[in-house]
């Protein structure tokens, strides 16, 4: 949707009798039905000023057209201007502009990332290069008027208030910036010379017109690049009962409806392969030319997975395939064909930053989709937040009409494919009674380590052959590094002084070579993989008297997977609930591995129990 729409001479004069803003506010309010904030009305007011300037060229053909916060399809995302027109040849060109007010910014390391003062301080913010890039990318991906008829979308960002100091400029910016040119404070002349170059002519064919009523479905060609990511990709071939779920989905996917909704739950444990059939499925339905989105909680599997995907963890035209579990609050029903929500356990029923937006997001998600997958391990509910059940999926099911369908994943491919690991854990972490009391997986390499010295040393050897070791603990350490890097928040003997991840590496710290030095968490490992990892338990899980007892107060004051314990403690539900979501933090963090376990406990008594259970009944 467009909120405001004219030609340049009618633009003009809305600035000139200086009512652009009210005009855009009023717009706003009756066309996307949200009131208007005074910063962002200051900065219609102030960046539209500069537009003008630039525009205030006769070369500039009057009748070219202007479009003002053009809301992207199916997001909560607006363009700041466009400019359509055409260029000699009469090849329909749209400019899209991102308008920035920053008068400062700074390069970080992470990509297309930059920091900037916004609101009550710094923030990290995308780079206006990639925002602007980003969103034409997406258009020429899935609106069908874009790539049918042979838009042309040039990107680019005005920064009106920002010196050209570097920073934004620097290396690792340079593919954004070649995609889409940054223009800055004295550069208005140079963007007015851009405009002349790619519109010569008028908007005679209601070019943005026809861009707002474009239907949005993917590309062939998008469809096509997508699928040859997979080709040689050994990781992502399916087995056995995998390629059973995958054809069931197809089969659902293509037969739902408005009126016949369909829900897949996809049963599977640690290691089944959930995310494998997941991505296979992005690409096979996006070939289908259904409109399919993957959807996780937490962002480093989105990450990762994209990564493995494409082979870079720059942005490329497929980032808008991978979004957040708490981007359907106000997404209209059946807006897509398929969602693939991976990690369904780890869903919130509320979403936002501060966790007070929306309803319920499995109630969100079903509606919005006409097919949803739900990819299903309830032993990973790691957060008192976590409400991702099968019984939660079928309740809001019901309520829309949708038929539900069930698939189990059995076969597991991490641990060595050791069941017996896996049943072990859960009768030695008293999770459940299993027929497994001592460990007979002889095939995996499980071991109880003395010192914390020990752990790093294996984790360290092993990660030399293929980078594909790492440490990894309970959230009972407090996160100084985070404002300050020379503090070490792991100081457990001399030798062992380690970082937090994410400090540095991000959504990608498993994959980083250097991050074999940090210590992850639930948050940076549930969902991936590696081949050995060292598991240090902290005080939050110990046994006394060869019982299993969690304690929720042990872990750091800013552990968000156990807000509200104190208030949780007081009942016998909520202390059940936070022995169970430590638990499966540690059996989380335990079958991360496909070959490999190292386990250091700070309390000898847990460590002692684990060694005796390996051989011994409880």
């Amino acid at each position: 949707m467009i909120v405001y729409q004219k030609t340049k001479a009618a633009f003009r004069e809305d600035v000139f009798s200086n009512n652009v803003e009210n005009i855009i506010q009023e717009q706003v309010l009756q066309k996307l039905g949200k009131r208007t904030g005074q910063p962002e009305i200051n900065s219609w007011r102030n960046s539209l000023q500069y537009m003008d300037r630039v525009l205030s060229d006769s070369q500039i053909p009057e009748d070219s057209g202007v479009g003002i916060e053009y809301q992207l399809p199916y997001s909560g995302l607006r363009i700041d201007f466009v400019l359509t027109g055409q260029d000699e040849a009469g090849t329909d060109k749209a400019i899209i502009i991102e308008l920035k007010q920053w008068s400062e910014a700074t390069a970080t390391d992470d990509d297309g990332i930059v920091t900037t003062f916004l609101g009550r301080g710094i923030q990290e913010v995308n780079h206006p290069s990639y925002q602007a890039w980003s969103y034409a990318a997406y258009l020429e991906g899935f609106n069908e008027t874009v790539y049918a008829e042979h838009i042309k979308l040039l990107p680019c960002a005005y920064l009106h208030n920002h010196p050209d100091n570097g920073e934004l400029t620097s290396s690792q910016y340079t593919g954004y910036v070649e995609k889409a040119p940054l223009f800055f404070k004295s550069d208005a002349a140079k963007l007015r010379d851009f405009i002349r170059q790619h519109v010569q002519r008028g908007d005679h064919s209601g070019i943005m017109y026809r861009i707002e009523g474009g239907r949005i479905r993917p590309s062939k060609q998008l469809a096509e690049a997508l699928a040859g990511l997979l080709k040689g990709k050994p990781e992502f071939i399916l087995l056995d009962e995998q390629k059973v779920v995958y054809e069931t989905a197809r089969k659902l996917a293509a037969k739902a409806t408005n009126e016949t909704k369909q829900v897949l739950i996809v049963r599977g444990g640690p290691g089944t392969g959930k995310t494998v059939v997941a991505i296979n499925l992005l690409v096979a339905l996006t070939k289908q030319a259904l409109n399919t989105k993957y959807v996780s909680k937490n962002s480093a599997p989105r990450h990762v997975y994209k990564r493995k995907l494409t082979g870079t963890i720059r942005g490329s035209r497929f980032d808008s395939l991978f979004v957040g579990s708490g981007a359907f609050i106000n997404t209209p029903a059946n807006t897509f064909d398929v969602l693939l929500v991976d990690e369904a356990h780890r869903l919130n029923e509320l979403s936002g930053m501060y966790g007070n937006l929306g309803e319920n997001q499995v109630k969100e998600l079903i509606a919005s989709a006409r097919c949803t997958i739900f990819f299903l391990d309830e032993d990973q509910r790691v957060a008192v937040q976590d409400i991702g059940s099968e019984d939660e999926i079928r309740h809001w099911a019901l309520q829309v009409g949708a038929q539900v369908h069930v698939k189990e994943l059995h076969a597991q491919f991490r641990c060595n494919g050791s069941d017996a690991y896996m049943a072990w854990l859960d009768n030695v972490l008293a999770i459940r009674e299993t027929a497994n009391p001592t460990l007979e997986a002889d095939d995996y390499d499980f071991r109880v380590v003395d010192s914390p010295d020990e752990l790093q040393q294996l984790i360290y050897a092993k990660n030399k052959v293929n980078n594909r070791a790492r440490m990894a603990a309970g959230y009972c350490w407090k996160w100084t590094s985070k404002k300050d890097a020379a503090q070490m928040d792991f100081q457990l003997s001399p030798t062992f002084r380690h970082r937090w991840n994410l400090a540095k590496y991000g959504n990608h710290w498993i994959n980083e070579p250097d991050s074999v030095t940090e210590i992850g968490c639930i948050h940076t490992t549930q969902g991936l993989e590696l081949d050995y990892i060292g598991v240090i338990i902290g005080p939050d899980l110990v046994v006394r008297a060869g019982e299993v007892v969690t304690d929720a107060m042990a872990r750091d004051q800013y552990d968000t997977t156990v807000k509200g314990r104190k208030r949780l403690l007081a009942t016998a539900e909520g202390r059940e609930l936070l022995d169970l979501v430590i638990k499966n933090t540690y059996r989380t963090l335990l079958t991360r591995a496909m070959k490999g376990c190292y386990v250091y406990c700070t309390d000898p008594e847990t460590a002692a129990y684990l060694r005796r259970r390996m051989t011994q009944p409880a």
